[in-house]
């Protein structure tokens, strides 16, 4: 019952069209990496967000995990930002995205303290 008043006050996901965590897009082979959209519903619309994979050739697959503040009011336009932008990402930064980052803690290696 709860469920149904609160659905109506704020919406709910079925309605927007948007949930929150999207299931991701098929994958975008781009110069060796992986491009997948996997956009953050918001308030029925769409935010630009999703995973850049490289594999590698003794099977492992780095990962660089992509967000960006865009919003966009449709899925499909939502899925060609991110390849855009990705795309773009990559050109300018390439492996170097994998690299650890120092202003986060729990990427250190904790054995050296």
């Amino acid at each position: 019952m709860l469920k149904k008043l609160f659905a109506g006050l704020f919406g709910s996901a079925k309605s927007t069209g948007a949930s929150h965590g999207a299931q991701s897009a098929e994958p975008v082979d781009y110069k060796g990496y992986l491009i997948i959209s996997c956009p953050d519903g918001q308030s029925g619309q769409f935010r630009v967000s999703g995973i850049i994979q490289q594999p590698l050739d003794d099977g492992e697959v780095r990962e660089h995990r992509f967000e960006r503040s865009d919003i966009l009011p449709g899925r499909e336009a939502c899925d060609a930002m991110m390849i855009t932008k990705a795309q773009r990402f990559i050109d300018e930064t390439g492996d170097a995205m994998f690299a650890l980052d120092p202003r986060r803690r729990d990427d250190h290696d904790t054995s050296a303290q």
